[in-house]
């Protein structure tokens, strides 16, 4: 696997190790994996509700302060108002120690600020990263509502493919499945409502890119990229600057506008 020199010292560096895997049993029959999506549909509904609140609680307001990175004078993507003003930088009330590096400080509101400059410099780690793979072995997962249009977008604009919505598990291990895909690397909105996907990728050992809240635990992501992925607003934004940023290192154009990644907003 080619990997740009970059992404993999800070892959390797400062971000997550993946654990050591094993190739899952492909055998499995018709009948075990419908019990296996019965499961999995109802842990997904299960988690619904929470996921549903944490969207709602993330996207009301965002907070137009200005301390979020220690560095002022950062060269970024787009203007630091503009992350701003998505809420690219608001995290959750909930701080795990492996985004402890990310996180810039914690507002009166309990609410972590994540660091705009080290989201703005992963995006463009990531996205060299993506780009030394061919456009259809890129799979991007988003089982969110607010990261489903992105997400699509974001595969049509590098020629990637999408799976959004509910990941049926089997997608990755399973050949006897009817959708059974073997992608290279996958780009995941959030490694908790996405954790069938990642599971799987790691099964078959794919390389995981993910963005990742202050609530996230990043064990099982090679490559992270800070945001709050609650949000429409600011999962539209790191979305439409990942895939323009791919199509640069690929030598392309970038012709897209955040517009295009915005639905409903």
């Amino acid at each position: 696997m080619s990997n740009n020199e970059e992404g993999l010292e800070e892959s390797a560096s400062d971000d997550d190790q993946s654990p050591e895997t094993e190739m899952e049993n492909t055998d499995m029959n018709t009948e075990s994996l419908t019990d296996a999506e019965k499961e999995a549909e109802s842990q997904t509904e299960t988690a619904d509700e929470p996921e549903q609140a944490d969207e709602v609680a993330t996207e009301d307001e965002p907070v137009l302060d200005e301390d979020v990175m220690p560095d002022e004078e950062a060269d970024l993507l787009i203007p630091v108002e503009d992350y701003l003003a998505a809420g690219v930088h608001i995290g959750t009330q909930q701080k795990t120690e492996s985004m402890e590096r990310f996180i810039h400080r914690v507002r009166t509101d309990g609410l972590y600020v994540l660091d705009v400059s080290r989201t703005d410099s992963r995006i463009r780690t990531a996205a060299q990263f993506i780009a030394n793979y061919q456009p259809d072995q890129i799979l991007v997962a988003s089982s969110r509502q607010y990261g489903r249009f992105p997400a699509e977008k974001f595969a049509t604009a590098v020629g990637a493919r999408a799976r959004t919505g509910r990941f049926i598990p089997g997608t990755l291990t399973n050949p006897k499945y009817e959708g059974y895909i073997e992608p290279d690397v996958v780009v995941v909105t959030d490694p908790i409502g996405d954790a069938q996907a990642v599971k799987e990728a790691i099964t078959v050992g794919i390389p995981v890119v993910a963005m990742c809240d202050s609530n996230n635990t990043t064990d099982n992501v090679d490559l992270v990229v800070p945001t709050n992925n609650k949000g429409r607003r600011a999962l539209s934004v790191v979305y439409w600057l990942l895939a323009n940023e791919v199509l640069d290192n690929r030598g392309g154009e970038p012709t897209y506008a955040l517009e295009d990644f915005e639905e409903g907003i």
